[in-house]
C-alpha cells in the first residue's frame, strides 16, 4: 500500500506553472532563481540532497509523465552518461553558458546592446517571444535576464524529457548541473565534518 501523499509531492505542479507564465510573461522566469538557491543552501546546511530526492519538482514531473502516462522507455542511462568525466564536463558546459547569459545581461545593463526577445533553445535555437515581454519598471536588463534564464530552465527541461523518453523518468537527476552542485557541495561539507 502506497503511503500518503506529503505537501512536497505536489511541487510538481510549480514547475509546469512556472514553464506556463513564462511562456506569457517573461518576467516570472526570475522565480526560477529558487530551484537554484535552495538546494544549494539545502546543501550547505543539511549536507545532503534532500532538494533532489524530494523537493524536485521538475523531477518529479518527469517521473509523472515518465511512469504514470508510460512515455519513457525505462531504459537504463548509458554508461558514459554517469561517469564524472560527462557530469563534470556538462556542469563546467553549464557554467559557461550561465556566464555567457549574465554577461548579456550585463550589456544590456550598461547600454551597449538592446534586450533580445527570445529564448535560446538548446543554447542554439534563438526562437522569438517578444510576446511575453510587456515591459518593465526597472532596466531592460532585468527583463534580458528573465529571457536568458527562462531560455536555461526551458532548455534543461526539453533536456530532462529527452532523456526521460529514451532512458527512465528520472534520467535528467544523474547530469543535473544543480544535482551535481549538491553533491560536491555534500562531499566538501562531510570531509570537513570529519576533520573536526
Amino acid at each position: 500500500m502506497k503511503g500518503k501523499k506529503k505537501w512536497y509531492d505536489y511541487l510538481w505542479i510549480a514547475s509546469l506553472t512556472y514553464l506556463i507564465l513564462g511562456f506569457f510573461n517573461i518576467l516570472f522566469a526570475w522565480l526560477g532563481l529558487f530551484c537554484f538557491f535552495i538546494p544549494l543552501a539545502i546543501a550547505v546546511v543539511k549536507g545532503n540532497k534532500a532538494y533532489c530526492n524530494k523537493y524536485c519538482g521538475r523531477g518529479q514531473l518527469f517521473s509523472l509523465v515518465g511512469s504514470r502516462f508510460g512515455l519513457s522507455r525505462k531504459k537504463d542511462i548509458p554508461g558514459w552518461m554517469r561517469s564524472g568525466y560527462f557530469r563534470y564536463g556538462f556542469l563546467i558546459f553549464f557554467f559557461v553558458m550561465f556566464f555567457l547569459m549574465l554577461w548579456n545581461t550585463w550589456l544590456v545593463f550598461a547600454g551597449t546592446k538592446s534586450t533580445g526577445t527570445v529564448v535560446t533553445l538548446l543554447w542554439t535555437f534563438k526562437l522569438p517571444w517578444h510576446w511575453a515581454y510587456h515591459g518593465t519598471l526597472f532596466s531592460d536588463g532585468v527583463a534580458q535576464f528573465a529571457f536568458g534564464f527562462y531560455s536555461v530552465m526551458l532548455t534543461s527541461t526539453v533536456l530532462g524529457f529527452l532523456t526521460m523518453v529514451l532512458f527512465r523518468p528520472r534520467s535528467w537527476c544523474v547530469y543535473c548541473p544543480m544535482g551535481t552542485m549538491t553533491q560536491l557541495i555534500c562531499k566538501a561539507r562531510n570531509v570537513t565534518t570529519l576533520q573536526k
